[in-house]
Protein backbone atom coordinates (compact mmCIF):
# COMPACT_ATOMS: atom_id res chain seq x y z
CA UNK A 1 0.00 0.00 0.00
CA UNK A 2 1.13 3.70 -1.03
CA UNK A 3 2.08 5.68 2.00
CA UNK A 4 0.29 8.97 2.33
CA UNK A 5 4.15 10.79 1.92
CA UNK A 6 3.92 9.00 -1.45
CA UNK A 7 0.46 9.37 -2.61
CA UNK A 8 0.63 13.36 -2.02
CA UNK A 9 3.84 13.13 -3.79
CA UNK A 10 2.59 11.18 -6.86
CA UNK A 11 -0.85 13.44 -6.43
CA UNK A 12 -0.34 16.39 -5.17
CA UNK A 13 -3.50 16.16 -2.93
CA UNK A 14 -3.83 13.86 0.36
CA UNK A 15 -6.40 11.19 0.45
CA UNK A 16 -8.50 12.33 2.94
CA UNK A 17 -9.46 15.24 0.81
CA UNK A 18 -11.16 13.16 -1.79
CA UNK A 19 -14.93 12.84 -0.91
CA UNK A 20 -18.53 11.77 -2.71
CA UNK A 21 -19.39 15.29 -3.44
CA UNK A 22 -15.66 15.98 -4.93
CA UNK A 23 -14.53 12.91 -6.59
CA UNK A 24 -14.80 13.81 -9.83
CA UNK A 25 -13.47 17.35 -10.12
CA UNK A 26 -10.00 17.98 -10.76
CA UNK A 27 -7.58 17.06 -9.38
CA UNK A 28 -8.39 14.46 -7.35
CA UNK A 29 -10.52 12.60 -10.79
CA UNK A 30 -6.53 11.83 -11.21
CA UNK A 31 -6.53 9.55 -8.55
CA UNK A 32 -10.72 8.71 -7.79
CA UNK A 33 -11.11 7.71 -11.61
CA UNK A 34 -8.67 4.89 -10.77
CA UNK A 35 -10.30 3.87 -7.63
CA UNK A 36 -14.17 4.55 -8.15
CA UNK A 37 -14.55 1.58 -6.17
CA UNK A 38 -13.43 3.30 -2.84
CA UNK A 39 -15.89 6.02 -3.55
CA UNK A 40 -18.93 4.01 -5.00
CA UNK A 41 -20.18 0.52 -3.65
CA UNK A 42 -19.17 -2.08 -6.81
CA UNK A 43 -19.21 -5.26 -7.55
CA UNK A 44 -16.18 -7.49 -9.29
CA UNK A 45 -16.05 -8.54 -12.86
CA UNK A 46 -14.00 -11.41 -12.85
CA UNK A 47 -11.29 -12.41 -15.54
CA UNK A 48 -9.85 -15.72 -16.66
CA UNK A 49 -6.98 -16.91 -14.24
CA UNK A 50 -3.81 -17.24 -15.29
CA UNK A 51 -3.66 -14.86 -17.82
CA UNK A 52 -0.26 -12.23 -17.64
CA UNK A 53 -0.41 -8.83 -18.74
CA UNK A 54 2.75 -8.25 -21.43
CA UNK A 55 4.79 -5.52 -20.47
CA UNK A 56 3.72 -2.19 -22.17
CA UNK A 57 5.43 -0.85 -25.34
CA UNK A 58 7.14 2.44 -25.18
CA UNK A 59 5.42 5.08 -27.84
CA UNK A 60 8.90 6.05 -28.55
CA UNK A 61 9.53 8.39 -31.35
CA UNK A 62 5.91 8.98 -32.00
CA UNK A 63 5.56 10.95 -28.87
CA UNK A 64 7.51 13.81 -30.39
CA UNK A 65 5.57 13.56 -33.90
CA UNK A 66 3.91 16.97 -34.75
CA UNK A 67 0.11 16.70 -35.88
CA UNK A 68 -2.06 18.97 -37.00
CA UNK A 69 -5.42 19.67 -34.35
CA UNK A 70 -7.90 22.45 -34.86
CA UNK A 71 -5.63 24.02 -37.75
CA UNK A 72 -2.64 23.84 -34.91
CA UNK A 73 0.38 21.53 -34.90
CA UNK A 74 1.55 19.98 -31.35
CA UNK A 75 3.39 16.66 -30.34
CA UNK A 76 1.85 13.59 -30.13
CA UNK A 77 3.10 14.08 -25.80
CA UNK A 78 1.64 17.35 -25.78
CA UNK A 79 -2.06 16.20 -26.81
CA UNK A 80 -1.73 13.73 -24.20
CA UNK A 81 -1.09 16.22 -21.84
CA UNK A 82 -3.01 18.74 -22.98
CA UNK A 83 -6.11 16.58 -23.38
CA UNK A 84 -5.50 15.44 -19.16
CA UNK A 85 -4.55 11.72 -20.22
CA UNK A 86 -4.14 8.87 -17.59
CA UNK A 87 -3.69 6.03 -20.55
CA UNK A 88 -3.02 5.06 -23.87
CA UNK A 89 -3.04 1.19 -25.69
CA UNK A 90 -2.84 1.45 -29.09
CA UNK A 91 -3.45 -2.10 -30.98
CA UNK A 92 -2.41 -2.82 -35.01
CA UNK A 93 -3.74 -6.01 -36.81
CA UNK A 94 -4.03 -7.85 -33.69
CA UNK A 95 -1.21 -6.64 -31.89
CA UNK A 96 -0.68 -4.14 -29.25
CA UNK A 97 2.11 -1.68 -30.72
CA UNK A 98 2.36 1.17 -27.86
CA UNK A 99 1.31 2.38 -24.55
CA UNK A 100 1.26 5.40 -22.68
CA UNK A 101 0.80 6.19 -18.82
CA UNK A 102 0.52 9.30 -16.81
CA UNK A 103 2.96 9.42 -14.34
CA UNK A 104 -0.08 9.02 -11.72
CA UNK A 105 -0.98 6.03 -13.81
CA UNK A 106 0.45 2.35 -13.32
CA UNK A 107 -0.63 -0.31 -16.29
CA UNK A 108 -2.12 -2.37 -14.19
CA UNK A 109 -4.75 0.29 -13.02
CA UNK A 110 -8.60 0.13 -13.47
CA UNK A 111 -9.73 3.61 -14.93
CA UNK A 112 -13.61 4.08 -14.83
CA UNK A 113 -14.70 4.42 -18.37
CA UNK A 114 -17.64 6.05 -17.71
CA UNK A 115 -20.42 5.76 -20.95
CA UNK A 116 -18.26 3.30 -22.75
CA UNK A 117 -20.14 0.94 -20.39
CA UNK A 118 -22.93 2.12 -22.29
CA UNK A 119 -21.24 0.52 -25.16
CA UNK A 120 -20.59 -3.03 -23.35
CA UNK A 121 -23.79 -3.75 -21.74
CA UNK A 122 -25.24 -3.59 -25.26
CA UNK A 123 -22.78 -6.19 -25.95
CA UNK A 124 -24.00 -8.25 -23.16
CA UNK A 125 -27.64 -7.64 -24.97
CA UNK A 126 -26.19 -8.53 -28.36
CA UNK A 127 -25.22 -12.01 -26.76
CA UNK A 128 -28.45 -12.65 -25.14
CA UNK A 129 -30.27 -11.73 -28.56
CA UNK A 130 -28.04 -14.52 -30.21
CA UNK A 131 -28.92 -17.12 -28.05
CA UNK A 132 -32.51 -15.86 -28.36
CA UNK A 133 -33.28 -14.88 -24.64
CA UNK A 134 -33.47 -11.11 -25.43
CA UNK A 135 -35.63 -9.86 -27.91
CA UNK A 136 -34.83 -5.73 -29.38
CA UNK A 137 -38.18 -5.40 -30.70
CA UNK A 138 -39.99 -6.49 -27.76
CA UNK A 139 -41.31 -4.44 -25.41
CA UNK A 140 -39.90 -2.94 -22.16
CA UNK A 141 -42.05 -4.14 -19.86
CA UNK A 142 -41.71 -7.98 -21.06
CA UNK A 143 -38.89 -8.26 -18.83
CA UNK A 144 -39.28 -4.88 -16.59
CA UNK A 145 -42.68 -4.95 -16.04
CA UNK A 146 -42.85 -2.11 -13.51
CA UNK A 147 -42.33 0.25 -16.02
CA UNK A 148 -45.46 -0.13 -17.18
CA UNK A 149 -47.06 3.59 -16.34
CA UNK A 150 -43.48 5.27 -17.13
CA UNK A 151 -41.92 6.59 -20.08
CA UNK A 152 -40.75 3.08 -20.53
CA UNK A 153 -44.15 1.53 -20.68
CA UNK A 154 -44.32 2.19 -24.46
CA UNK A 155 -41.39 1.46 -25.46
CA UNK A 156 -39.06 -0.92 -27.13
CA UNK A 157 -35.63 -1.98 -26.46
CA UNK A 158 -34.73 -0.87 -29.43
CA UNK A 159 -35.53 2.37 -28.08
CA UNK A 160 -33.61 1.78 -25.77
CA UNK A 161 -30.76 -0.04 -27.03
CA UNK A 162 -30.59 2.97 -29.78
CA UNK A 163 -31.49 5.79 -27.45
CA UNK A 164 -34.68 6.89 -28.79
CA UNK A 165 -36.83 6.95 -26.20
CA UNK A 166 -38.91 10.38 -25.84
CA UNK A 167 -37.23 10.78 -22.15
CA UNK A 168 -38.17 13.87 -20.37
CA UNK A 169 -34.50 14.26 -18.43
CA UNK A 170 -31.48 16.10 -19.01
CA UNK A 171 -27.91 15.20 -18.81
CA UNK A 172 -27.21 18.43 -16.19
CA UNK A 173 -23.55 17.01 -15.01
CA UNK A 174 -23.53 20.44 -13.13
CA UNK A 175 -26.57 21.35 -12.00
CA UNK A 176 -27.10 20.22 -8.09
CA UNK A 177 -30.45 20.86 -8.30
CA UNK A 178 -31.74 18.79 -10.92
CA UNK A 179 -33.62 15.83 -11.87
CA UNK A 180 -30.02 14.61 -12.95
CA UNK A 181 -28.78 15.55 -9.16
CA UNK A 182 -31.79 12.95 -7.99
CA UNK A 183 -30.15 10.03 -10.86
CA UNK A 184 -27.23 10.74 -9.01
CA UNK A 185 -28.08 10.11 -5.57
CA UNK A 186 -29.84 6.98 -6.49
CA UNK A 187 -27.08 5.76 -8.26
CA UNK A 188 -24.90 6.22 -4.84
CA UNK A 189 -22.41 8.68 -6.69
CA UNK A 190 -23.41 11.80 -5.10
CA UNK A 191 -24.08 12.51 -1.00
CA UNK A 192 -27.25 11.67 0.08
CA UNK A 193 -27.72 8.55 -1.82
CA UNK A 194 -29.61 5.50 -0.57
CA UNK A 195 -33.32 6.95 0.11
CA UNK A 196 -33.98 5.71 -3.44
CA UNK A 197 -33.14 2.89 -5.48
CA UNK A 198 -31.81 3.22 -9.25
CA UNK A 199 -34.68 1.07 -10.44
CA UNK A 200 -37.27 2.89 -8.43
CA UNK A 201 -35.86 6.25 -9.97
CA UNK A 202 -35.96 4.85 -13.81
CA UNK A 203 -39.41 3.85 -13.63
CA UNK A 204 -40.58 6.72 -12.31
CA UNK A 205 -39.30 8.78 -15.35
CA UNK A 206 -41.82 10.36 -17.66
CA UNK A 207 -42.35 10.65 -21.79
CA UNK A 208 -41.90 13.81 -23.73
CA UNK A 209 -44.64 15.12 -25.82
CA UNK A 210 -43.23 13.12 -28.61
CA UNK A 211 -43.02 9.32 -29.62
CA UNK A 212 -40.62 6.98 -28.99
CA UNK A 213 -38.01 5.80 -32.14
CA UNK A 214 -38.00 9.92 -33.66
CA UNK A 215 -35.12 11.88 -32.35
CA UNK A 216 -31.87 10.66 -31.03
CA UNK A 217 -31.24 11.87 -27.14
CA UNK A 218 -28.65 11.01 -25.49
CA UNK A 219 -29.92 9.68 -22.39
CA UNK A 220 -28.30 7.63 -19.73
CA UNK A 221 -31.29 6.35 -17.75
CA UNK A 222 -31.75 4.68 -20.97
CA UNK A 223 -28.55 2.52 -20.60
CA UNK A 224 -29.05 2.15 -16.74
CA UNK A 225 -32.37 0.47 -17.61
CA UNK A 226 -30.78 -2.20 -20.23
CA UNK A 227 -28.61 -3.00 -17.24
CA UNK A 228 -31.57 -4.45 -15.82
CA UNK A 229 -33.05 -5.58 -18.88
CA UNK A 230 -30.47 -7.86 -19.52
CA UNK A 231 -30.33 -9.12 -15.99
CA UNK A 232 -33.78 -10.25 -16.28
CA UNK A 233 -33.71 -11.78 -19.45
CA UNK A 234 -30.61 -13.84 -18.38
CA UNK A 235 -31.50 -14.65 -15.25
CA UNK A 236 -27.66 -13.64 -14.01
CA UNK A 237 -26.21 -10.32 -11.77
CA UNK A 238 -24.78 -7.82 -14.33
CA UNK A 239 -21.09 -8.06 -13.11
CA UNK A 240 -21.37 -11.86 -13.41
CA UNK A 241 -23.28 -12.31 -16.86
CA UNK A 242 -20.45 -9.53 -17.96
CA UNK A 243 -17.85 -11.81 -16.37
CA UNK A 244 -18.98 -15.08 -18.38
CA UNK A 245 -20.26 -13.14 -21.49
CA UNK A 246 -17.35 -10.67 -22.67
CA UNK A 247 -14.51 -10.84 -19.86
CA UNK A 248 -13.56 -14.22 -19.60
CA UNK A 249 -14.40 -14.93 -23.32
CA UNK A 250 -12.34 -11.98 -24.35
CA UNK A 251 -9.05 -13.02 -22.39
CA UNK A 252 -9.00 -9.74 -20.58
CA UNK A 253 -6.08 -10.21 -17.80
CA UNK A 254 -7.51 -7.76 -15.42
CA UNK A 255 -10.60 -7.84 -13.39
CA UNK A 256 -12.87 -5.15 -14.07
CA UNK A 257 -15.71 -3.77 -11.44
CA UNK A 258 -18.71 -1.93 -11.76
CA UNK A 259 -20.13 0.61 -9.41
CA UNK A 260 -23.49 -0.84 -7.85
CA UNK A 261 -26.76 1.35 -6.18
CA UNK A 262 -28.63 0.20 -2.63
CA UNK A 263 -30.51 -3.12 -4.50
CA UNK A 264 -26.97 -3.92 -5.91
CA UNK A 265 -28.46 -2.72 -9.46
CA UNK A 266 -25.33 -1.85 -11.46
CA UNK A 267 -24.56 0.75 -13.16
CA UNK A 268 -24.87 -0.08 -16.38
CA UNK A 269 -24.62 3.48 -18.32
CA UNK A 270 -21.53 4.25 -16.65
CA UNK A 271 -19.84 2.59 -14.18
CA UNK A 272 -17.61 0.14 -15.17
CA UNK A 273 -13.95 0.21 -14.70
CA UNK A 274 -11.64 -1.91 -16.13
CA UNK A 275 -7.35 -1.89 -17.87
CA UNK A 276 -6.86 0.16 -20.79
CA UNK A 277 -5.48 -3.06 -22.98
CA UNK A 278 -8.49 -4.93 -21.94
CA UNK A 279 -10.71 -2.20 -23.18
CA UNK A 280 -8.60 -2.34 -26.17
CA UNK A 281 -9.23 -5.63 -26.33
CA UNK A 282 -13.02 -5.33 -26.75
CA UNK A 283 -12.40 -2.90 -29.63
CA UNK A 284 -10.71 -5.40 -31.06
CA UNK A 285 -13.13 -7.93 -30.66
CA UNK A 286 -15.90 -5.60 -32.46
CA UNK A 287 -13.38 -5.33 -35.69
CA UNK A 288 -13.06 -9.12 -35.96
CA UNK A 289 -16.35 -9.09 -36.24
CA UNK A 290 -17.55 -10.51 -32.42
CA UNK A 291 -14.85 -12.93 -31.71
CA UNK A 292 -11.97 -13.19 -30.40
CA UNK A 293 -9.27 -15.92 -29.30
CA UNK A 294 -11.92 -16.99 -27.10
CA UNK A 295 -14.11 -17.73 -29.63
CA UNK A 296 -17.53 -16.08 -30.42
CA UNK A 297 -19.08 -13.82 -28.29
CA UNK A 298 -21.13 -11.92 -30.39
CA UNK A 299 -23.01 -12.51 -32.98
CA UNK A 300 -20.96 -11.04 -36.44
CA UNK A 301 -24.23 -9.79 -37.56
CA UNK A 302 -24.76 -7.95 -34.57
CA UNK A 303 -21.56 -6.63 -35.08
CA UNK A 304 -22.43 -5.40 -38.94
CA UNK A 305 -25.82 -4.24 -37.55
CA UNK A 306 -23.84 -2.34 -34.88
CA UNK A 307 -21.45 -0.27 -37.45
CA UNK A 308 -23.97 0.03 -40.50
CA UNK A 309 -27.23 0.19 -38.98
CA UNK A 310 -29.49 2.69 -37.39
CA UNK A 311 -31.40 5.87 -38.14
CA UNK A 312 -29.77 8.54 -39.79
CA UNK A 313 -32.62 11.26 -39.67
CA UNK A 314 -33.21 10.31 -35.92
CA UNK A 315 -29.00 11.44 -35.20
CA UNK A 316 -30.23 14.38 -37.32
CA UNK A 317 -32.82 15.48 -35.28
CA UNK A 318 -30.12 15.04 -31.74
CA UNK A 319 -27.80 17.18 -30.76
CA UNK A 320 -24.69 15.75 -31.67
CA UNK A 321 -23.77 16.30 -35.27
CA UNK A 322 -21.36 18.81 -33.95
CA UNK A 323 -19.31 15.58 -33.61
CA UNK A 324 -20.06 13.66 -36.31
CA UNK A 325 -21.96 15.92 -38.98
CA UNK A 326 -23.34 12.52 -40.84
CA UNK A 327 -22.81 10.13 -38.29
CA UNK A 328 -25.61 7.70 -37.03
CA UNK A 329 -26.03 5.61 -33.00
CA UNK A 330 -26.88 2.00 -32.73
CA UNK A 331 -26.64 -0.37 -30.07
CA UNK A 332 -24.88 1.92 -28.05
CA UNK A 333 -22.06 2.70 -30.57
CA UNK A 334 -21.31 6.34 -32.40
CA UNK A 335 -20.90 5.38 -36.03
CA UNK A 336 -18.57 8.21 -37.45
CA UNK A 337 -19.44 8.38 -40.81
CA UNK A 338 -16.24 9.26 -41.73
CA UNK A 339 -14.19 7.89 -44.73
CA UNK A 340 -11.95 5.15 -42.03
CA UNK A 341 -15.70 4.14 -41.51
CA UNK A 342 -14.46 4.52 -37.77
CA UNK A 343 -16.78 3.89 -34.63
CA UNK A 344 -16.36 4.33 -31.74
CA UNK A 345 -17.66 4.30 -27.84
CA UNK A 346 -17.15 7.49 -26.07
CA UNK A 347 -17.15 8.45 -22.00
CA UNK A 348 -17.43 11.97 -20.07
CA UNK A 349 -14.17 13.15 -19.03
CA UNK A 350 -12.27 11.66 -21.87
CA UNK A 351 -12.51 8.33 -22.08
CA UNK A 352 -12.87 6.68 -26.06
CA UNK A 353 -12.46 3.48 -27.45
CA UNK A 354 -12.06 3.91 -31.20
CA UNK A 355 -11.95 1.59 -33.89
CA UNK A 356 -10.50 2.55 -37.43
CA UNK A 357 -11.66 -0.90 -39.60
CA UNK A 358 -9.82 1.30 -42.95
CA UNK A 359 -6.49 1.43 -40.76
CA UNK A 360 -7.07 -1.94 -39.04
CA UNK A 361 -6.37 -0.01 -36.04
CA UNK A 362 -7.84 0.36 -32.13
CA UNK A 363 -7.23 3.00 -29.52
CA UNK A 364 -8.19 2.92 -26.53
CA UNK A 365 -8.02 6.43 -24.05
CA UNK A 366 -8.57 7.41 -20.49
CA UNK A 367 -8.59 10.54 -19.46
CA UNK A 368 -8.96 12.80 -16.29
CA UNK A 369 -10.45 15.98 -18.22
CA UNK A 370 -11.75 18.69 -15.80
CA UNK A 371 -15.38 18.63 -17.58
CA UNK A 372 -17.45 16.22 -18.19
CA UNK A 373 -18.10 17.84 -21.70
CA UNK A 374 -15.95 19.19 -23.64
CA UNK A 375 -17.45 19.73 -27.50
CA UNK A 376 -13.82 20.87 -28.79
CA UNK A 377 -11.96 18.67 -27.19
CA UNK A 378 -14.02 15.60 -28.41
CA UNK A 379 -13.41 17.20 -32.03
CA UNK A 380 -9.61 17.08 -31.19
CA UNK A 381 -10.00 13.54 -30.07
CA UNK A 382 -11.03 12.83 -33.04
CA UNK A 383 -8.40 14.46 -35.05
CA UNK A 384 -6.12 12.71 -32.95
CA UNK A 385 -6.64 9.43 -33.27
CA UNK A 386 -7.42 9.67 -36.48
CA UNK A 387 -3.39 10.98 -37.15
CA UNK A 388 -2.29 8.50 -34.86
CA UNK A 389 -3.97 5.62 -37.00
CA UNK A 390 -2.41 7.16 -40.21
CA UNK A 391 1.37 6.69 -38.52
CA UNK A 392 1.18 3.64 -36.68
Amino acid sequence: MMSSTAFERMFGFARKEVSLGNWREQPYNSWSFQNAGEMVPSARIAAREGLVEDAPIDLGGLLDERMAIDGNEETVAGFLSRSSTDALAVMKKGRFVGDWFAPTMTPDARHIIFSISKSLTAILAGSLEGEGKLDPNAPVTDYVPEAAGSVYGNATVRHVLDMTVSLDFEEAYLDPESLFARYRRATMWNPGGGAESLREFLVSLQQLDEPHGKTFRYRSPNSDLLGIIVERASGQRYAELMSETLWQPLGARRDGFVTVDKEGSARAAGGVSVAVRDLARVGEMMRQGGSSDGGRIVPQAWVEDTIHGGDAAAWQRGTMTNLFAQGRYRNKWYQSANASGAYCGIGIHGQWIYVDPKAEVVISKMSSQPLPVDDPLDLDNVAFFEAICARV
